[in-house]
Protein backbone atom coordinates (compact mmCIF):
# COMPACT_ATOMS: atom_id res chain seq x y z
CA UNK A 1 0.00 0.00 0.00
CA UNK A 2 1.18 3.58 -0.65
CA UNK A 3 -0.50 6.68 1.20
CA UNK A 4 0.56 10.21 -1.28
CA UNK A 5 0.88 12.61 1.10
CA UNK A 6 2.00 16.80 0.49
CA UNK A 7 5.87 16.54 0.99
CA UNK A 8 9.25 19.15 0.13
CA UNK A 9 11.54 20.71 1.49
CA UNK A 10 9.29 23.06 2.37
CA UNK A 11 6.11 20.98 3.72
CA UNK A 12 7.58 18.27 6.40
CA UNK A 13 4.95 17.63 7.89
CA UNK A 14 5.10 13.71 6.95
CA UNK A 15 8.20 13.83 9.43
CA UNK A 16 6.78 14.35 12.52
CA UNK A 17 4.96 10.92 12.49
CA UNK A 18 4.02 9.61 9.26
CA UNK A 19 7.17 8.88 7.58
CA UNK A 20 8.01 6.45 10.69
CA UNK A 21 4.71 4.80 11.27
CA UNK A 22 4.93 4.47 6.77
CA UNK A 23 8.34 2.57 7.61
CA UNK A 24 6.98 0.23 10.64
CA UNK A 25 4.25 -0.24 8.84
CA UNK A 26 6.39 -1.40 5.55
CA UNK A 27 4.34 1.15 3.65
CA UNK A 28 5.74 3.50 1.17
CA UNK A 29 4.74 7.15 0.14
CA UNK A 30 4.46 8.96 -3.26
CA UNK A 31 4.97 12.63 -2.46
CA UNK A 32 2.64 14.77 -4.39
CA UNK A 33 3.84 18.42 -4.52
CA UNK A 34 7.68 18.19 -4.04
CA UNK A 35 8.52 21.20 -6.25
CA UNK A 36 6.06 22.79 -3.99
CA UNK A 37 3.95 24.31 -6.94
CA UNK A 38 6.81 25.42 -8.46
CA UNK A 39 8.36 27.34 -5.95
CA UNK A 40 11.01 25.08 -5.52
CA UNK A 41 12.08 26.02 -9.47
CA UNK A 42 13.86 29.22 -10.36
CA UNK A 43 10.32 30.43 -11.09
CA UNK A 44 10.46 33.03 -8.02
CA UNK A 45 14.34 33.80 -7.42
CA UNK A 46 13.66 36.97 -9.28
CA UNK A 47 11.97 39.14 -7.74
CA UNK A 48 9.89 36.64 -5.90
CA UNK A 49 6.60 36.29 -8.98
CA UNK A 50 6.20 33.34 -11.21
CA UNK A 51 5.63 34.59 -14.55
CA UNK A 52 3.30 32.09 -15.47
CA UNK A 53 0.61 31.17 -17.87
CA UNK A 54 -1.45 29.21 -16.48
CA UNK A 55 -2.41 30.89 -13.02
CA UNK A 56 -3.19 28.43 -9.82
CA UNK A 57 -5.40 29.32 -7.04
CA UNK A 58 -3.34 27.57 -4.71
CA UNK A 59 -0.73 29.70 -4.67
CA UNK A 60 -0.77 33.60 -4.23
CA UNK A 61 -0.33 36.03 -6.72
CA UNK A 62 1.76 38.16 -4.42
CA UNK A 63 5.28 38.39 -4.61
CA UNK A 64 6.79 36.19 -1.79
CA UNK A 65 8.35 37.98 1.47
CA UNK A 66 11.52 38.58 1.80
CA UNK A 67 12.63 36.23 3.88
CA UNK A 68 10.51 33.63 1.85
CA UNK A 69 12.55 34.55 -0.89
CA UNK A 70 15.69 34.89 1.24
CA UNK A 71 15.14 31.08 1.93
CA UNK A 72 14.81 30.00 -1.50
CA UNK A 73 17.91 31.65 -2.84
CA UNK A 74 19.19 30.00 -0.06
CA UNK A 75 18.10 26.76 -0.94
CA UNK A 76 19.51 27.31 -4.73
CA UNK A 77 23.10 28.33 -3.71
CA UNK A 78 22.77 24.99 -1.89
CA UNK A 79 21.82 23.02 -5.26
CA UNK A 80 24.44 25.52 -7.42
CA UNK A 81 27.65 23.89 -5.17
CA UNK A 82 25.58 20.69 -6.43
CA UNK A 83 25.66 21.20 -9.78
CA UNK A 84 22.13 20.79 -10.01
CA UNK A 85 19.28 23.41 -10.86
CA UNK A 86 16.88 23.89 -7.22
CA UNK A 87 14.13 21.67 -8.57
CA UNK A 88 16.66 18.84 -9.10
CA UNK A 89 18.36 18.80 -5.76
CA UNK A 90 14.30 19.32 -4.16
CA UNK A 91 13.39 16.26 -5.80
CA UNK A 92 16.66 14.59 -5.17
CA UNK A 93 15.88 15.61 -1.18
CA UNK A 94 12.11 14.47 -1.47
CA UNK A 95 13.69 11.13 -2.72
CA UNK A 96 16.15 10.76 -0.18
CA UNK A 97 14.47 8.42 2.62
CA UNK A 98 13.64 5.47 1.15
CA UNK A 99 9.96 5.14 3.14
CA UNK A 100 9.19 7.78 -0.30
CA UNK A 101 9.18 5.50 -2.90
CA UNK A 102 8.50 7.77 -5.94
CA UNK A 103 7.36 11.73 -6.01
CA UNK A 104 4.62 13.31 -8.47
CA UNK A 105 6.16 15.82 -10.75
CA UNK A 106 3.63 17.86 -12.91
CA UNK A 107 6.27 18.66 -15.91
CA UNK A 108 4.47 20.94 -18.63
CA UNK A 109 7.44 20.88 -21.14
CA UNK A 110 9.63 18.22 -22.20
CA UNK A 111 12.69 20.19 -20.76
CA UNK A 112 10.79 20.29 -17.52
CA UNK A 113 10.72 16.34 -17.44
CA UNK A 114 14.30 16.03 -18.59
CA UNK A 115 15.39 18.27 -16.04
CA UNK A 116 13.49 16.39 -13.41
CA UNK A 117 14.52 13.11 -14.30
CA UNK A 118 18.24 14.39 -14.10
CA UNK A 119 17.91 15.21 -10.19
CA UNK A 120 18.05 10.80 -9.99
CA UNK A 121 21.97 11.23 -10.89
CA UNK A 122 22.84 14.34 -8.38
CA UNK A 123 25.47 13.33 -5.23
CA UNK A 124 24.32 12.28 -2.87
CA UNK A 125 23.61 14.69 0.00
CA UNK A 126 26.32 14.89 3.13
CA UNK A 127 25.30 15.63 6.41
CA UNK A 128 26.81 19.46 6.16
CA UNK A 129 23.93 20.09 3.21
CA UNK A 130 21.28 18.35 4.86
CA UNK A 131 22.03 20.38 7.67
CA UNK A 132 22.21 24.02 5.86
CA UNK A 133 18.91 22.72 4.21
CA UNK A 134 17.48 21.99 7.14
CA UNK A 135 18.11 25.50 8.74
CA UNK A 136 16.98 27.10 6.00
CA UNK A 137 13.48 25.57 5.57
CA UNK A 138 13.27 25.51 9.16
CA UNK A 139 12.14 28.47 8.67
CA UNK A 140 8.91 28.32 6.08
CA UNK A 141 6.18 25.72 6.12
CA UNK A 142 4.07 25.44 2.81
CA UNK A 143 1.43 23.16 3.27
CA UNK A 144 -1.22 24.26 0.77
CA UNK A 145 -3.66 21.78 1.39
CA UNK A 146 -3.77 21.73 5.42
CA UNK A 147 -7.48 23.71 5.43
CA UNK A 148 -8.58 20.82 3.46
CA UNK A 149 -6.99 18.23 5.49
CA UNK A 150 -9.37 19.24 8.56
CA UNK A 151 -12.49 19.28 6.75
Amino acid sequence: MIHQPSYSILNRWTEAELNDTLRTSGLGAIAFTPLAQGLLTDKYLGDGTADRAQKRGSISEKPLSADGLKILRGLNDIAKERGQSLAQMALQWTLRDPVVVSALIGASRTEQLDENIAALNGPAFSDEELSRIDALSNGIDVDLWASSSTL
